[in-house]
């Protein structure tokens, strides 16, 4: 669900108070995409949604986030947007970031 080694590289990369920024700030743009998918789905939106939402969770280290952002962008681009499975993208999230900040309480990143 989260790639640890990935999140441990950043937080050395960045340093420590700068992580806590990106952590921030990834979940501020994060959740107001997934606000917008939730209250106001564009289908012709959706590739572009789900590539900004595969990159910033790559980046922190969402890893099934990323393969299912991945998986929509991907359906979205080839003209199938009507079969990306939101809820699943959004119970992802939700777990992952469960997960990934029980994880930051318990050292996981260190």
């Amino acid at each position: 669900m989260i790639d640890w080694k990935r999140v441990g590289e950043l937080k050395r990369e960045i340093g420590a108070s700068e992580f806590d920024e990106v952590v921030e700030l990834f979940i501020d743009e994060v959740e107001c995409v997934l606000a917008r998918l939730r209250s106001d789905p564009d289908p012709t939106l959706f590739e572009e949604d789900f590539h900004f939402l595969k990159g910033c969770s790559a980046n922190l280290g969402f890893a099934d986030l990323a393969g299912f952002c991945l998986a929509g962008e991907t359906m979205a681009a080839g003209g199938e947007a009507s079969k990306v499975d939101l809820a699943q993208i959004f119970n992802c999230y939700e777990r992952s970031k469960t997960f990934f900040l029980d994880g930051m309480e318990k050292g996981m990143a260190a």
